[in-house]
């Protein structure tokens, strides 16, 4: 039986067992290249719009398998000089179907995923003729690798995404990456891209980085890309250009290239996700040049993780990014948002300056700050300058529109002034109820009718703080996190009495502001906050009670978070992980407790419990010779149960007293507002992986299949 045959087969059984799959052509077309003669492009387009990404299911993999069998015959017989591939405006291909890849049951199917994906992509390497792939749009996973099998590579600079995110997702890149990329580029720079930038929240590469670690052979304008890029063929094939490429080292530099992934892999996951690690092994063996070698494995590392829980929690996190958090549940009509011409800033400090920030870039309106000083005005005035000034200095936003900004901004004594025609109205002082409500009273009494208040607290009860105004149906709660430009999580709470009106409104301003919005109940600490302080109030516990801090730290490595309990606490800020603690002590005092230790941490003035003069966390002496600590000592695996188990049962609380809707909004929030891993899928899906949820609450958090293999 021939190759193509086993390869159509192969796709044709794997096709049953994706019914959704939005199925992507490949059209042959031919064109004569001056001097060089005729040349078979092949295009791929799902025949949708060109917002549509372009995916590989087994139909897909099938159709270009047939345009390949075509190209063939045409280069064997000589009829064509070389072969071309590129994408539909602006979207050259995303990679696999994930949409599919999650309903897999069976080892053997997934396996036939990566072996099809390989045999029809090696087929481009194996033609006899040059094949180019020219990247004129979005290229992601398999779309990148399908261009790695080709002889030549061009990109275009409008090119909106370039990565391999699958390490991110719980995968590796199985259609070749791992074995091609290292051999075409160094071990060293696939180790940044595969490993390094996957595990860094999925950081892209630039067009620039794209062409300059040699992944492409030439730079192209967009506007004529395609155009470019057949000229540029043409010269190839005819031998007026010759592409030189870098010798790869294949000595010491590529073991201690694959040692750096390693040690990059450890600090971001510590081991407790397989896929950094499957990739590495990969690269490792890659050094030899065998490619069969390396297709085998990535196809045995695809399958393995394909059936794992880590690639499952993985395309849930994805799937609640990209649908849950551009369709909030909860949220009222969007026909009944306000239009907001004019904000307000009530507060000058760091928060309140970066949400002026915020607001004039995303919404483009006048934005006025107010503060109890002239001198605090005009720095908050002058934070947000500078920043402006900065993006004008990286290219961001030019001249222009910096000067446009910056004339938006201004600052004001006078509330009246500021806000008597303002339509939004945000509050950023200091954490404190009498306070906010202070400043809501005043605000209430000179800003138009229909105007939005909204106050970024991070704890307090927002219908508390809307009590006592005339109107507290238009007050909603818009709790930021920061850094406020970076975390894209906005948790909108709806106040007891707060109207649909309002609610509206706040949506469509968190879209402006390309924020994920999540619906949450008027409760204590809303989500992020509470599930971190109870997470963070145990472990504060144990260390009181007697565990050594390193040993209370450690405990929790296996979850792959972020970073550790005492690193968060020292990004937070030791005084409000303190004063959330107290607000929810005095709200649940069975549950959360106010830690001696950190009070004394606090009040001593230090910033965390660590210091970094060694350029390098370590526990600060002073910080130690403040504890006062129990003769209590638990084991790891103690510390861990004991957090994981404290973190489920408040989970299961919120869940009853209706504080989001449902499982997911929490892990979205943890997500997209705490930086939790996409290999955990937030926390939901890695506590009942680990048996956590069933043990404290009789259930999982989960349907099986939603984050898991289904049952």
């Amino acid at each position: 039986m021939s190759t193509t045959a086993t390869t159509t087969e192969l796709l044709r059984g794997a096709a049953e067992l994706f019914p959704d799959e939005v199925v992507t052509q490949a059209h042959v077309r031919h064109l004569d290249l001056p001097g060089a003669g005729r040349f078979a492009l092949i295009t791929l387009d799902n025949g949708f719009d060109h917002t549509k990404p372009t995916t590989f299911g087994p139909q897909s993999l099938a159709n270009l398998n047939a345009a390949i069998d075509q190209v063939e015959k045409e280069a064997a017989d000589g009829e064509i000089v070389g072969v071309g591939l590129t994408g539909k405006p602006f979207i050259f291909a995303v990679g696999a179907d994930l949409k599919g890849v999650e309903l897999l049951e069976r080892h053997e199917d997934a396996l036939a995923i990566g072996k099809g994906g390989h045999d029809v992509f090696k087929r481009l390497s194996q033609l006899a003729v040059p094949t180019f792939a020219y990247y004129n749009g979005a290229a992601m996973g398999g779309g990148v690798e399908v261009g790695l099998h080709c002889t030549y590579r061009t990109v275009s600079k409008a090119l909106p995404a370039f990565a391999l995110p699958e390490v991110f997702l719980g995968l590796v890149p199985g259609w070749g990456g791992c074995t091609l990329l290292p051999n075409l580029i160094g071990a060293d720079r696939a180790v940044s891209v595969i490993i390094e930038n996957a595990l860094n929240q999925n950081r892209q590469l630039k067009v620039q980085q794209v062409f300059d670690l040699g992944i492409a052979d030439a730079l192209f304008e967009g506007a004529d890309f395609l155009e470019r890029s057949l000229l540029w063929t043409a010269s190839v094939l005819t031998g007026e250009v010759e592409v030189v490429r870098a010798e790869v080292d294949r000595g010491e530099a590529w073991d201690a290239a694959v040692e750096r992934g390693r040690a990059i892999a450890d600090a971001k996951v510590h081991g407790a996700a397989p896929a950094a690690y499957r990739a590495l092994d990969i690269v490792a063996a890659a050094k030899s040049g065998d490619l069969r070698q390396g297709f085998d494995a990535e196809d045995q590392a695809l399958a393995d993780l394909i059936m794992g829980g880590e690639l499952r929690s993985g395309i849930y996190a994805f799937n609640l990014v990209q649908k849950r958090g551009k369709r909030p549940a909860g949220a009222p009509d969007k026909s009944l948002a306000r239009p907001v011409t004019k904000v307000g800033v009530v507060g000058a400090g760091l928060m309140a300056s970066q949400l002026a920030l915020l607001f004039v870039r995303r919404l483009q309106v006048p934005v006025v700050l107010t503060d109890i000083g002239q001198e605090r005005v005009d720095k908050g005035v002058a934070y947000v300058h500078g920043e402006i000034d900065k993006l004008l200095l990286k290219g961001r936003v030019n001249q222009d529109q910096a000067n446009r900004l910056k004339g938006q901004v201004t600052g004001s004594l006078d509330k009246a002034a500021a806000f008597g025609d303002a339509d939004f109205v945000i509050e950023a002082v200091f954490e404190e109820m009498g306070v906010k409500q202070k400043v809501f009273a005043e605000v209430e009494a000179v800003v138009p009718a229909h105007a939005i208040l909204a106050t970024n607290t991070s704890s307090l009860s927002v219908s508390e703080m809307a009590s006592q105004l005339n109107h507290p149906e238009r007050v909603v709660g818009l709790h930021f996190f920061n850094p406020v430009a970076i975390l894209p999580l906005l948790e909108i709470v709806r106040g007891e009495q707060t109207d649909d009106a309002s609610l509206a409104t706040a949506f469509a301003v968190a879209k402006s502001l390309k924020k994920t919005a999540v619906l949450v109940k008027d409760a204590p600490a809303f989500v992020v906050n509470r599930i971190l302080t109870r997470f963070m109030g145990e472990i504060q516990n144990v260390i009181d009670e007697g565990t050594p801090v390193a040993t209370a730290e450690r405990a929790i490595e296996p979850l792959g978070l972020p970073m550790s309990p005492l690193v968060l606490l020292e990004l937070v800020g030791p005084a409000i992980g303190l004063h959330v603690s107290e607000t929810l002590n005095r709200v649940f005092p069975d549950r959360f407790t106010v830690s001696p230790n950190l009070k004394a941490v606090v009040e001593a003035g230090k910033r965390g419990f660590y210091v970094h003069d060694s350029g390098r966390p370590e526990l600060d002496p002073e910080v130690l010779a403040l504890l006062k600590q129990g003769e209590s000592v638990l084991s790891e695996e103690q510390v861990r149960e004991r957090v994981l188990d404290a973190v489920a049962q408040e989970i299961d609380l919120m869940l009853k007293e209706g504080v989001v809707a449902e499982a997911q909004d929490i892990d979205l929030c943890l997500i997209t507002g705490a930086g939790w891993p996409f290999h955990l899928g937030g926390v939901t899906p890695y506590l009942d992986r680990a048996g956590v949820s069933e043990r404290v609450t009789g259930k999982r958090f989960l349907a099986p299949g939603l984050a898991s293999v289904p049952a």
